[in-house]
C-alpha cells in the first residue's frame, strides 16, 4: 500500500532536503497522530499542493500535535499539459459534488461551479461562498486519497449566461471547450487535441443543458461533442470524460 499522503500550504516545504528532518504540525499533524495513529518507521508523504513531494519516515518523538520526519527526498513534480478544467452544473442530491471528487481523484487540474438554467439547486448570497468553500474542501480530500501533489484549483463561481462570458475568455486563451451534450455528433474521441494548452469540459445539470444554453456557448466557441452511447447523470459525465482525455493524452500510460 502507498504512504498516507498529508498537504500542507505552497511553500512550506520550501528548503527542506533528504537527510534532514521536518515536523508536520496544525490539523494534518493530528489527523496523521490521532486518526490514522502512524508510527516511528512508518511511511509518509507530504505534498504542498503545488508539485512538491517530500517522501520520509515518521520518528521517534512524534505525536498526536508533531509528526517528526526523517526526509528521504523531496520533488518537484511537474504540472502536466493540457490543463484539464470541469465545469461542473450545480446538481441536487450532491450529484455536483461527487463529480468534483470523482473528477480530481482522475486528474483534473481545475474545477468550476456553474449555476445553469435547469440546476435545481442555487447558490444565492452567502451559500456561493460556503459552496466553493464546500468544494475546496471536497477537492482536498480527494486529492489525498489519490495521492496527488497538485491540488486542482476551484474556479470562481458563474450564474447563469455568465458562462459565455467565461467560455469566450477561455477559447480567447487557446482552450478547447467542450460541452458534453446527448444529441451531439461529433465524439469526444475524435476531438484534435495536438498543441493545445487547456481542455475545457462542461456539464449540464441533473435536466441537462438547455438549447439556449447549448446555442450560446457554442456561438461564444464551446463545440457540442458526444461522450458515448449512454446517458449518463451529471455525477457520472465529468469524471468520465476526464477519464477518456487523461487516457488521450498519455497520463494514464
Amino acid at each position: 500500500m502507498t504512504a498516507p499522503v498529508f498537504v500542507v500550504q505552497p511553500g512550506e516545504l520550501a528548503g527542506v532536503r533528504a537527510g534532514a528532518s521536518w515536523t508536520l504540525t496544525g490539523p494534518e499533524a493530528r489527523h496523521a497522530g490521532s486518526v490514522q495513529r502512524l508510527r516511528a518507521g512508518e511511511p509518509i508523504e507530504v505534498v504542498d499542493g503545488v508539485g512538491t513531494r517530500l517522501r520520509g519516515e515518521v520518528t521517534e518523538g512524534s505525536g498526536p500535535a508533531a509528526v517528526v520526519i526523517s526526509v528521504l527526498e523531496v520533488n518537484q513534480e511537474e504540472r502536466l499539459l493540457p490543463r484539464l478544467t470541469l465545469v461542473q452544473a450545480l446538481a441536487k442530491g450532491g450529484r455536483d459534488e461527487m463529480a468534483i471528487e470523482a473528477a480530481t481523484e482522475l486528474g483534473v487540474d481545475a474545477v468550476r461551479p456553474w449555476q445553469s438554467e435547469r440546476s435545481v439547486v442555487q447558490w444565492r448570497g452567502e451559500k456561493a461562498a460556503k459552496g466553493e468553500q464546500r468544494w475546496r474542501s471536497l477537492v482536498h480530500a480527494a486529492s489525498k486519497v489519490a495521492r496527488r501533489s497538485w491540488l486542482p484549483e476551484v474556479l470562481p463561481f458563474v450564474r447563469g449566461a455568465a458562462m459565455v462570458d467565461t467560455v469566450a475568455e477561455a477559447v480567447a486563451g487557446g482552450a478547447v471547450v467542450l460541452v458534453l451534450h446527448e444529441v451531439a455528433t461529433s465524439p469526444l474521441v475524435d476531438v484534435p487535441l495536438d498543441g493545445v494548452d487547456e481542455v475545457m469540459i462542461v456539464i449540464g445539470p441533473e435536466g441537462g443543458i438547455s438549447d439556449g444554453e447549448i446555442d450560446a456557448v457554442v456561438g461564444a466557441g464551446a463545440r457540442a461533442v458526444l461522450l458515448g452511447p449512454n446517458v449518463l447523470r451529471s455525477s457520472t459525465a465529468g469524471p468520465a470524460a476526464m477519464a477518456v482525455l487523461a487516457s488521450r493524452l498519455g497520463r494514464w500510460s
